[in-house]
């Protein structure tokens, strides 16, 4: 009889015994997602030259970049501030700086193809002249972009609120094409080209510049991307960007290079 009790007694008791010791909750061997993505993401850069749509503005420069996507709304929007500080060679003979502040919307993909629309005010803290408002000035912004299989198509299209000049006024666009060649899991050759048109956007209506470049993008790991790129930016006699600003030569056939990292969070 004792040893009935006895193993009666055990077997309400293993339940207990299997579920771990007494005092101590249960080990929760769920996977721990190391890369949960938040919408946040932080960049820095170094360039040999700052080349804002085809005009050469400073040469060596070092640049940040954070910003983030708010996906809780009824388009994704995403807002940031980017600043750049040119360490020599600025146009404006002196220390060159940019601070950007823009915001965009991905309004979703029409027809295969997928738009964006955005707004961005340039600030330049170091920088004062008649030539650009004290508080900056905007530009609103589309993006259109669209996948072919063999390559990807964007065009984007801006219109600068500025007063010419420095500060541009009119309508820029520019139309590009790009390849990525996968060499290994973790990196990527990618090979672009485009061509810019400028109607009043700088003062001189015309074809503005082209450009091709050739960047190496590295995944470190999951959260973080190195980039080396080569590019080359050239203008034909009688193109807008030759010559267009001086101070700093020459103002086309520039090949530039440099290298960014990003990490998202």
């Amino acid at each position: 009889m004792k040893t009935i009790q006895v193993l009666t007694v055990l077997s309400l008791l293993s339940p207990a015994i299997n579920a771990g010791d007494w005092g101590k909750a249960p080990i929760d061997k769920t996977p721990i997602e190391e890369c949960v993505d938040l919408g946040g993401q932080i960049s820095v850069g170094y360039q040999t030259s700052y080349i804002f749509n085809g005009v050469l503005f400073a040469g060596d420069s070092v640049w940040t970049d954070v910003n983030y996507t708010i996906e809780g709304l009824p388009l994704p929007i995403t807002v940031g501030a980017w600043y750049l500080n040119g360490i020599n060679d600025s146009f404006v003979g002196a220390g060159y700086d940019e601070l950007d502040l823009y915001a965009r919307a991905a309004l979703g993909t029409f027809a295969g193809f997928d738009v964006d629309l955005g707004y961005v005010h340039y600030i330049f803290p170091e920088f004062r002249s008649n030539v650009v408002p004290l508080g900056g000035y905007g530009e609103a912004q589309l993006g259109i972009a669209r996948s072919l299989g063999f390559v990807d198509l964007k065009y984007s299209l801006a219109y600068g609120f500025g007063g010419g000049g420095v500060a541009p006024s009119g309508w820029f666009q520019q139309l590009g094409a790009e390849k990525s060649f996968g060499l290994t899991d973790d990196v990527a050759l990618v090979l672009g080209a485009g061509v810019a048109f400028s109607d009043g956007y700088w003062g001189p209506s015309g074809w503005n510049h082209y450009y091709l470049n050739a960047s190496l993008p590295i995944t470190l790991n999951c959260r973080t991307t190195l980039t080396p790129y080569i590019g080359y930016v050239g203008a034909p006699d009688t193109w807008v960007v030759d010559g267009i600003v001086g101070g700093i030569a020459p103002q086309s056939d520039v090949l530039h290079g440099g290298v960014s990292m990003s990490v998202s969070f």
